[in-house]
């Protein structure tokens, strides 16, 4: 009796072992996250990064070479300006530089040469006076004879013809005085060295650069006093709440966009903002990524379509982030995008029916970043497997990972 006891206990013991061994080697159903497959409004979004921008900026410039005084300050980034009449910058005449000794040496000598070139004009026009003064004189003389008849017509006309003579070089010579001391003058200024400041020029007397147009200082690019040369540029000024916004997409991206097309702009800071594409540039050009990578962009320019009390704290050159609508739908069959898989050439997805996962080929048409169109091979309702680890395979047994 004791040994069928034995025996009977071994045998029980060996069930339970062998129906453990069985239950840990069965398969056990994968856990997975499923999603539905339902009809809803789609849209398709050319997303990428822009910056805002005042649409009418103008760039002052420094019309001449000068000296340009300190702007900022007395003028400031967001000072309000008014066409015509608010001074932005005023410029001086550019300080004489210095010269060497021999240049120096020369100026001197050239001066000296003035400076005779002067004494003899000076001389020339003592002389012609003289010569004038005695010539009237001998006019009178001969008129007095002529009156008498003691001289000859001829005679009298000659003593005329000296006076009129005399007098035509005189000038001449005077004029010649006038050259020579400006010339004077001149290698005087050329010999002249820097001065400091107490001998510029009062402002008042120098260019005075006025706004081209009504606004606020947007950028000061010379903010100190120094020297610049023509078109140097020197403060941007424009209109804050002309705003727009400009993006650089790729031309792969631009060419499926239209004038027109709505844009939700956000990425700023604050609230969604609503806008439309006013522009797509017929041209592109290229541009080089952080990354090293050459890539064909196309200038867009949106505008903003909410009111500006929803934007007042965007300014000018902020960054934001746009999503511009190339395609559009309310009443479509749609897929999570992370439920897809490539087989082939073909989209599949993993179908969950009956505990089972079932690989099912399907076709799909536009692509969102969340969610793809269903053109065939699944019905609304369907069930399908979210990020298929490699685990899922056609047929295996899964369970919604959620599920009680």
């Amino acid at each position: 009796m004791t040994n069928w006891m034995k025996r009977i206990g071994g045998i029980a013991a060996f069930g339970l072992i062998a129906a453990a061994a069985i239950w840990f080697a069965w398969p056990q159903p994968i856990p997975v996250d499923l999603a539905t497959v339902a009809k809803g409004s789609m849209e398709v979004t050319v997303d990428d990064e822009a910056k805002t921008q005042v649409r009418h900026l103008y760039t002052m410039s420094a019309p001449i070479a000068g000296k340009v005084l300190r702007i900022s300050p007395p003028r400031h980034v967001g000072d309000e300006v008014a066409k015509d009449q608010t001074v932005v910058a005023v410029m001086q005449p550019t300080t004489p530089s210095f010269h060497d000794v021999r240049t120096h040496e020369e100026l001197l000598a050239a001066l000296g040469a003035a400076d005779a070139a002067v004494t003899f004009a000076e001389a020339e026009v003592k002389r012609l006076e003289e010569a004038l003064a005695y010539s009237r004189t001998e006019l009178v003389r001969a008129e007095k004879l002529a009156k008498t008849g003691a001289i000859s017509q001829g005679d009298l006309d000659k003593a005329r013809f000296e006076v009129d003579t005399n007098e035509a070089a005189l000038a001449s010579a005077k004029a010649q005085v006038e050259v020579r001391r400006n010339e004077q003058a001149m290698i005087q200024a050329r010999l002249g060295q820097p001065a400091d400041d107490a001998a510029q020029p009062d402002p008042a007397c120098c260019i005075q650069l006025r706004a081209p147009a009504s606004g606020r200082i947007l950028k000061i690019v010379q903010e100190s006093e120094g020297m610049v040369q023509p078109g140097a540029p020197l403060v941007e000024i424009g209109d804050p709440l002309d705003l727009q916004v400009v993006a650089d997409l790729l031309s792969t991206d631009a060419v499926q966009i239209r004038s027109g097309a709505s844009v939700r702009i956000d990425g700023w800071g604050g609230p969604t903002l609503q806008g439309k594409v006013t522009r797509v540039d017929p041209a592109g050009f290229l541009k080089v990524s952080a990354l090293g990578i050459e890539e064909q962009r196309v200038h867009t320019e949106i505008d903003l379509v909410d009111p500006p009390e929803k934007w007042s704290q965007l300014g000018h050159d902020y960054r934001v982030i746009v999503h511009v609508t190339n395609w559009r739908d309310d009443n479509v069959l749609t897929v999570p995008v992370a439920a897809l898989f490539r087989k082939g050439d073909d989209w599949a997805v993993y179908l969950a029916k009956d505990g089972r996962a079932r690989s099912t080929a399907i076709k799909v048409g536009h692509r969102s970043s969340r969610v793809a169109e269903v053109v065939s091979g699944l019905s609304e309702g369907d069930r399908v497997v979210m990020h298929p680890s490699d685990r899922v395979s056609d047929g295996v047994a899964v369970r919604e990972r959620n599920a009680e």
